[in-house]
């Protein structure tokens, strides 16, 4: 095979790939119930002045399913913190007991894991239109090939497209599995 449709392969897969990792970091960022410290991954901290993610200036932990522990290293940090979370519009409900802030998890409502359902939905539909661009990218580069023959071009096409159904399935599946785990009370 042609060493550009090759390279274009290569790269069609790789945007594909970064497309599922993007869309698995979202996923971990949408709630199912459980408690989990990435709940808190996009929260920042007014630290001196500037906007810190939260891990950076606290230990996040979950002692149980239903329980968030904020523990700073600085305790001056405790009320900037607390602001925080309060305004990263996550509906959680900070508790300071003076040491640690402790959030309780509460459990989801229907209507809340229908929201859920349709913000997965909508992140697994924008990997697919990732995908389909790196597809639309690879069949781009492999057309404006001059030194390629006709056959070699259309069978790269070809293997585009599978690679394109392969991700596309990838994303339905791991959407699936997704939503059980939110409508999973």
């Amino acid at each position: 095979m042609n060493e550009e449709i090759t390279f274009a392969l290569d790269a069609a897969k790789e945007s594909m790939d970064s497309a599922m990792a993007h869309l698995e970091k979202e996923f971990i960022k949408i709630r199912a119930g459980k408690a989990t410290p990435s709940m808190l991954s996009n929260v920042r901290v007014d630290y001196y002045g500037s906007q810190t993610p939260l891990a950076q200036v606290a230990n996040v932990n979950t002692p149980d399913a239903r329980t968030i522990s904020v523990q700073p290293w600085e305790k001056n940090m405790l009320h900037e913190i607390e602001k925080a979370i309060m305004n990263s519009n996550l509906g959680f409900n900070p508790m300071n007991n003076g040491d640690m802030i402790i959030i309780n998890v509460p459990p989801l409502t229907e209507e809340r894991r229908r929201d859920l359902a349709k913000q997965a939905k909508a992140e697994a539909e924008d990997a697919k239109v990732s995908v389909r661009t790196a597809r639309q990218d690879a069949n781009k580069e492999i057309r404006s090939l001059d030194d390629a023959s006709e056959d070699l071009k259309k069978n790269a096409e070809g293997d585009v497209q599978v690679l394109t159904d392969a991700y596309t399935k990838k994303i339905d599946a791991f959407l699936d599995k997704k939503e059980v785990e939110i409508m999973t009370v």
